[in-house]
């Protein structure tokens, strides 16, 4: 009688205990991946836009900010509505989604133009043609947010894709010969 409960007991551990893992693999979330890893929770994960956009919004110094924009490539023009959040100054955080929620974009592979949605009610309004262009940042190419066209003309944004899905650029004001850097913001 004995040999056979560690018969039966053998059996059972040894088709029961991969049927678990197979379980704990499918249905546990896994952490996601760090892609790119700035320092201090500075942290890109191509597999999930939520934990990238948190890490640059609360955990991205300015400078780790201008070292991941410097290091992404132009990406992939945005297209469709994409939320947007101001990354600095972190004082802009609190107050700027009563006034701008992110950017509509109409674009195809060569870009096109964007309307910017203003409110929570996402009322489209500030056009600015979309394109390739360098960046004044580093010289390598990026997509132009030109307010020409807006009422705002002296407002100036280029954005990289940082991640799948996830765009950081900087917004400046031309003034003059001279871009005063207003922003950095984070779109997906």
């Amino acid at each position: 009688m004995g040999a056979s409960r560690e018969i039966i007991r053998n059996v059972l551990v040894k088709s029961l205990v991969p049927l678990g893992l197979g379980v704990l693999v499918t249905f546990v979330p896994m952490p996601a991946h760090a892609d790119a890893d700035y320092g201090t929770g500075c942290v890109l994960f191509s597999d999930n836009t939520s934990a990238t956009v948190a890490s640059l919004r609360f955990r991205c110094s300015p400078g780790q900010l201008d070292a991941l924009y410097r290091a992404a490539p132009r990406g992939d023009v945005p297209v469709g509505v994409k939320n947007g959040w101001v990354a600095s100054p972190r004082e802009m955080q609190s107050w700027v989604p009563l006034v701008w929620s992110g950017k509509d974009f109409y674009t195809g592979p060569e870009g096109g133009y964007l309307m910017n949605r203003l409110t929570t009610a996402g009322l489209e309004a500030w056009p600015a043609n979309v394109y390739a262009g360098p960046s004044v940042v580093d010289g390598k190419p990026t997509w132009v947010l030109d307010y020409t066209p807006s009422p705002t003309p002296r407002l100036y944004d280029e954005i990289r894709e940082v991640t799948p899905g996830v765009w950081f650029g900087y917004s400046w004001w031309r003034e003059d010969d001279e871009l005063i850097q207003e922003a950095s913001f984070i779109l997906s």
